[in-house]
């Protein structure tokens, strides 16, 4: 007769699956709460102390761990010395292990919860038997997802036996199961014990979907999820309407998101590549999606829109007149909703918590052979750091539009410019090599309405040819880091030419 061990935090389908075996003939043994289960099912269950002539103990922390368990899972089959050793030690082998582990996910998740709540959901056994299994995978079938159940019941059904190729597959789930188990844990102890970069490092997601592929047809691509703090992120959208995001979708329209977040006035966000285009802020959404849009009607056409605001029926009869490719909004009423999704292929996304700032967190990047790692960008510049650095002040009215040009420049890939007028974008030139190549891609893009607007750079200017540039273009101010060995030469030039200039001491580099 076969043996199974059953011992399953995550009950789903175990009742079916262990009367399946019972009907198939194996004899089942189990431990605990699932023990109680399946004997309340009417299934025949061996206790675990029946077979380790062992009591569970220290309210349930050892129960498993014993030779009888895990030589029963380890011993190869085949091999002479071990099967001499299981009849000398009077051990039986056991065939399958079916085991989910203690919930420590959903635990660390839960709000205001205990350390020692947390240290008690960390398995020991379960990961023990699990991996033993996997390790002996020629001979023990190993489950550890639910929806696998099925599937093992039919290959037993009709041939008596997992397949080889099936016994290899659920191990392989095991090692990666348990690798992110323990990462979660591991991740868990750096971050309470404030260990930022650790000597290694493991990191952990959780698949949300595969994509149909990466930037480019020939290249293969999935999307996964952070475990823990989620809130106000892609991660946690909920598609409406149209056809499945892409790769380029999902990472231009964080590049969207990210813009987004530092507003808290109603604002509208167009982006391309991940780059803003036109963004623009009103006492309306809607008028709020018509600054952003007349900032650049050419790039906004197929690319991403991000509101902070529900998307009403005025809002969506303008947006509903070019291609966007995505729509990102807390909510869209229902008259928004029906003039939007006529157009088959446009994504619209609803993300409550849109205006959740975004207080820690790290970013990453992978290099060929390595990875690079560093806090997220979340400050914007100190208030006390603020400072003219030019005769003339700006007025009121300049440095609101250059504290808004600030925020937008921030998220603009380097060497980038913005220009802004009236709380809306006039120019935007970003991911340039040369900073006087963004600033004239910028007033480019601007043309007339460029004139009596106010200029934000990302990193200081090297040289004064920017300012001049500027003065030409009608720009009134300038809001820039400083910190250039020559910055007094471009002091001297906005002097020059009566432009006010004020100096963060904060540069934004997002390469």
């Amino acid at each position: 007769m076969k043996r199974a061990l059953i011992s399953v935090f995550d009950k789903t389908g175990i009742i079916e699956f262990a009367k399946a075996l019972d009907t198939l003939g194996w004899e089942i043994i189990s431990t605990g709460g699932t023990s109680k289960a399946l004997k309340e099912a009417g299934i025949k269950v061996m206790e675990i102390s029946d077979l380790t002539q062992f009591p569970e103990c220290f309210d349930g922390r050892v129960k498993t761990l014993h030779p009888n368990v895990e030589g029963g899972i380890l011993a190869i089959r085949d091999n002479e010395k071990h099967q001499k050793q299981m009849a000398e030690l009077g051990i039986s082998p056991i065939d399958m292990v079916v085991c989910n582990l203690y919930p420590f996910k959903q635990t660390i998740l839960k709000p205001g919860v205990s350390h020692e709540e947390i240290i008690e959901n960390i398995d020991i056994g379960g990961p023990t038997m699990i991996r033993a299994a996997a390790k002996n995978y020629k001979f023990v079938t190993v489950i550890t997802d639910p929806e696998d159940y099925e599937a093992v019941i039919a290959e037993l059904k009709e041939k008596g036996d997992t397949s080889a190729a099936t016994k290899e597959m659920l191990a392989a789930k095991v090692f990666i199961h348990t690798s992110h188990y323990d990462a979660l844990i591991a991740n868990y102890f750096s971050e309470k014990l404030q260990i930022k970069y650790p000597k290694t490092l493991t990191l952990t997601y959780e698949k949300k979907q595969d994509l149909r592929y990466g930037e480019n047809p020939h290249q293969s691509a999935a999307f996964y999820a952070s475990v823990k703090d989620t809130a106000g992120t892609l991660t946690e959208a909920v598609q409406l309407h149209g056809k499945e995001l892409s790769y380029n979708n999902i990472g231009d329209t964080d590049g969207a998101l990210e813009t987004l977040k530092e507003f808290d006035e109603p604002t509208v966000v167009a982006a391309k590549h991940a780059n803003p285009c036109g963004v623009g802020t009103a006492n309306t959404i809607a008028e709020a999606y018509r600054k952003a849009y007349a900032a650049d009607p050419v790039s906004i056409f197929g690319g991403i829109v991000a509101a902070n605001r529900e998307i009403d029926e005025e809002t969506a009869t303008e947006m509903s007149k070019i291609f966007l490719e995505v729509i990102i909004a807390p909510s869209f009423s229902k008259e928004a909703q029906e003039i939007l999704s006529k157009k088959k292929n446009i994504r619209l996304l609803q993300l409550a918590d849109i205006n959740q700032k975004i207080e820690r967190g790290v970013k990453a990047k992978t290099v060929l052979g390595g990875l690079l790692i560093q806090d997220l960008d979340t400050c914007l510049y100190h208030q006390e750091n603020l400072k003219v650095v030019t005769k003339r002040q700006p007025t009121a009215e300049e440095m609101k539009d250059m504290l808004f040009a600030w925020k937008v420049v921030k998220h603009t890939k380097s060497n980038g410019i913005v220009i802004a007028k009236d709380l809306c974008t006039t120019g935007v030139g970003p991911g340039q090599v040369s900073r006087i190549w963004a600033l004239e891609n910028a007033i480019r893009q601007g043309g007339e309405r460029i004139a009596g607007s106010v200029m934000a750079s990302d990193a200081f200017f090297p040289f004064p040819d920017c300012v001049e540039a500027a003065h030409k273009a009608g720009i009134t101010a300038i809001m820039q880091p400083g910190g250039s060995v020559r910055d007094q030469e471009s002091i001297d030039a906005a002097d020059k030419y009566g432009i006010a200039m004020v100096f963060t001491e904060m540069r934004h580099f997002k390469h």
